[in-house]
């Protein structure tokens, strides 16, 4: 969504010369009439106050949606349907249909960036998780759907109420290709399978019923920014005129997979398309990508909608129509069904007029959006005798949510480095330093697309609630244009432990804000350098960030003793923190994205979408999939206080295929064959397309651990194939000696190819290496 939008929320300040007393007791009568105007929810066909409604067909809950809609349509004016392309799509009163408001947001849980969900005194905040890139860390599928259903639930809570809508603009599955993204802190990381399983993940749990019927929804989710979109405001390049050049090898095997994930695997009501362009065209005004991919081949069953003003934006930005009317006309045409704005409504008459676009084309968008609207249902009456019509405030920030916020963190929560110290004994520590422009935040801690949280729990907070602290900020915000080194030696000096707590917030990595560079803000680094230094005790650094910052400093520093990466936590972050740190919980999360040396970003502009690397060029590539020059820290990085140790079970050693008489590699040499045919079908000795990994994990250590075992493979040096790709994850938790079998199904065609330059999928002939840890096992595949 856009922030520089001019739909995007703003607080104004009062003209001077009203006084403050009426300005006090203004507000206050309308925080009243905000807090208690509308406590029952918006719907349609209320036949209980207006039995007359009872004879449309499209208010008929017997009758299937597709006939319900198409009875719909038809009773419409070409005005009354052009006022259901847009975001604040207008009321029908002489159908019984009010006004409804399509845009709220659910990115970590129910927000009030939107106009469609607000806050009162019945519904004060809502259960704020971890930031999506550290839930992404847990690499756990089953947090990842838990947390959808507790946000749908509070959604529909407070839809129940009046205080929110049904469809929700989220997740946010753009691959976080560059380290300098400013919403890189949104996204589920930068690897392609992550990023599937988070995003089919997450939309299960907003939107599958209790009931099991998949046609029914429990509040619509919607998959965004589509696609190749991760550029906000770089050096002056904005998203608004960006032109992404991709590969479609790289569109292929990077940037769609979350996306289909999310149609194919998630069957998401909805997808966003971007502000930016694609080789030459706005996403929004692309048949090929609208109609022909998300429609077409991926059978998408919902609506398609555009982010805030990108029709406008193609117009008014990229000049890439003459007129309005022709840019309401192209994008109707490619496949947009709903506006997020204003421009619709104000430009498709005059492009029916003009012929450029017929009726029959906005029936077709405006019936998406009634399907969806109708899976919620919208239009069945009163929502309080439907299945979630009993939920209500007190369903909202319950004990067991605000708990699942706090292991949320826990599980996401990297540790990056443990000289030993940690985790810490509350016995053996009397005086504890904390320090740091993020030790004591409430707002940073649950990034963008907020909302009001049930309440806070700082880092300070959290450690002060297991021993005596003492607290310095060392610098007034995160710019830190301005250090108190001189106040943080002291202290730290003195201290048996010192806890630094710095890092990032929105004023340094946002929607449409950049980073330039990967060094701390400010003088952070150099406050670091020099509490390290002077302290008496070992020295843990927590870094609160979305992206990753290069750090090697403290990586060699042997005075800092420990780093932790806690993302930005959510409501509870200070719980998790404190529990990673004095050992209550025991450190499972693993990066789910590359930190790379500054220096990566001195070569490498922000605006190259290529993935694989060039040396012709000089170009290094980008993620763990393609780049390989040094690291501060590796995608998949992550200690824990026990140790863990693989060894292989089972795997074959030879896969052979058996092509058709007439199949061309009979002979001929080739390299690769086509990921799809009888031989795929056929693939593994005794029939099947599959085959099982399977390795045994032992906890070695003197405690309880969670464990996450990546299945990685490097394939045949073909078709420019990743250096090494995820195959698969699990998480596996075991007692101390513990050991345990974890099972891989490998599917020879899907999981072990690759994506050739035009697109196709080909399966290497040859040695592919599977990884798992520190083993290593060669596979080879042969005709």
């Amino acid at each position: 969504m856009g922030s520089s939008s001019p739909l995007t929320r703003r607080n104004r300040a009062p003209p001077s010369s009203v006084s403050s007393v009426f300005l006090f007791f203004l507000c206050f009568f309308l925080f009243l009439d905000l807090s208690n105007a509308q406590s029952s929810p918006v719907f349609a066909c209320d036949v209980a106050a207006n039995p007359s409604l009872a004879a449309y067909g499209f208010c008929n809950t017997v009758l299937k949606i597709e006939y319900r809609v198409a009875d719909l349509v038809a009773r419409l004016t070409l005005q009354e349907k052009i006022g259901f392309l847009v975001s604040k799509a207008n009321g029908v009163t002489r159908l019984g249909i009010p006004t409804y408001e399509w845009w709220s947001e659910a990115l970590h849980g129910v927000s009030y960036i939107g106009p469609g969900t607000h806050f009162s005194s019945q519904v004060p905040g809502a259960t704020s998780f971890p930031q999506v890139i550290l839930t992404a860390a847990s690499f756990n599928v089953s947090l990842f759907q838990a947390i959808g259903k507790v946000v749908s639930t509070e959604a529909r809570a407070m839809y129940n109420v009046g205080l929110a809508g049904l469809t929700y603009w989220s997740p946010n599955v753009n691959i976080f290709r560059d380290p300098r993204w400013g919403r890189g802190q949104e996204t589920p990381g930068e690897d392609p399978l992550l990023a599937s399983k988070y995003a089919s993940g997450y939309v299960k749990g907003l939107q599958e019923t209790d009931g099991g019927d998949s046609n029914r929804l429990k509040v619509a989710a919607c998959c965004k920014h589509y696609t190749a979109y991760d550029v906000d405001n770089w050096k002056g390049v904005e998203r608004y005129s960006f032109n992404a050049v991709v590969t479609q090898q790289d569109m292929d095997d990077t940037y769609q997979p979350p996306f289909k994930s999310c149609v194919v695997d998630g069957n998401v009501a909805s997808v966003m398309c971007s502000y930016n362009q694609v080789n030459g065209k706005p996403t929004c005004a692309d048949p090929d990508l609208l109609s022909g991919v998300i429609r077409g081949e991926w059978k998408l069953n919902g609506y398609i909608v555009s982010d805030c003003d990108s029709v406008d934006v193609l117009y008014k930005n990229q000049h890439y129509t003459k007129t309005p009317a022709e840019a309401a006309a192209i994008s109707i045409l490619a496949g947009l069904d709903l506006n997020c704005g204003s421009f619709l409504g104000q430009h498709t008459e005059e492009a029916v007029k003009s012929g450029l676009v017929n009726e029959a084309a906005i029936d077709k968008a405006i019936s998406n959006n009634f399907l969806t609207l109708m899976r919620l249902g919208f239009f069945d009456g009163n929502p309080k005798n439907q299945i979630y019509g009993g939920l209500g405030p007190t369903d909202v920030c319950t004990s067991a949510n605000q708990e699942l916020a706090a292991d949320a963190a826990r599980q996401g929560i990297v540790l990056l480095k443990n000289t030993g110290c940690l985790p810490l004994s509350p016995n053996s520590i009397k005086t504890l330093a904390v320090i740091g422009p993020n030790a004591n935040v409430t707002k940073t801690m649950i990034g963008n697309y907020e909302g009001t949280p049930c309440k806070y729990t700082t880092p300070l907070q959290g450690l002060a609630g297991t021993v005596s602290t003492t607290y310095l900020p060392g610098c007034s915000n995160v710019a830190c244009a301005v250090a108190d080194v001189a106040g943080a030696t002291k202290l730290a000096a003195t201290a048996d432990v010192t806890v630094l707590v710095i890092g990032a917030d929105q004023s340094i990595e946002a929607e449409s804000r950049d980073r330039v560079d990967l060094n701390l803000p400010g003088q952070q680094q150099e406050l670091v350098i020099q509490v390290a230094k002077a302290a008496k005790g070992p020295v843990l650094l927590v870094i609160m960030s979305g992206g990753g910052f290069d750090i090697t400093f403290a990586k060699n520093d042997p005075k800092i003793a420990g780093i932790l990466w806690v993302g930005y936590p959510g409501e509870a972050g200070g719980i998790a923190i404190a529990d990673i740190i004095f050992g209550r919980y025991n450190p499972s999360g693993r990066l789910p994205m590359t930190w790379y040396p500054q220096s990566y970003v001195e070569k490498v502009p922000m605006t190259i979408m290529n993935m694989r690397p060039d040396k012709s060029k000089g170009y290094p590539g980008r993620t763990y999939r393609f780049y390989t020059g040094e690291t501060v820290y590796a995608f998949g990085d992550g200690l824990s206080y026990t140790k863990f140790s693989h060894s292989l079970v089972k795997a074959p050693s030879l896969v052979s295929l058996s092509l058709e008489e007439n199949h061309v590699c009979r002979s001929s040499e080739c390299q690769s064959l086509e990921a799809i045919g009888p031989h795929c079908e056929n693939a593994v000795s005794g029939g099947g397309s599959a085959f099982e990994v399977m390795i045994k994990v032992r906890n070695g250590g003197d405690r309880e651990g969670i464990h996450t075992v990546f299945l990685f493979t490097t394939p045949p040096a073909i078709h420019g194939s990743p250096r090494k790709h995820l195959l698969g994850f699990e998480k596996i938790r075991l007692g101390k000696m513990e050991e345990a079998v974890v099972r891989f199904k490998v599917e020879v065609c899907k999981d072990l190819s690759v994506v050739d330059e035009i697109g196709k999928k080909k399966i290497g002939l040859g040695k592919h290496l599977l990884h798992v840890g520190d083993l290593k096992h060669s596979l080879s595949i042969r005709i």
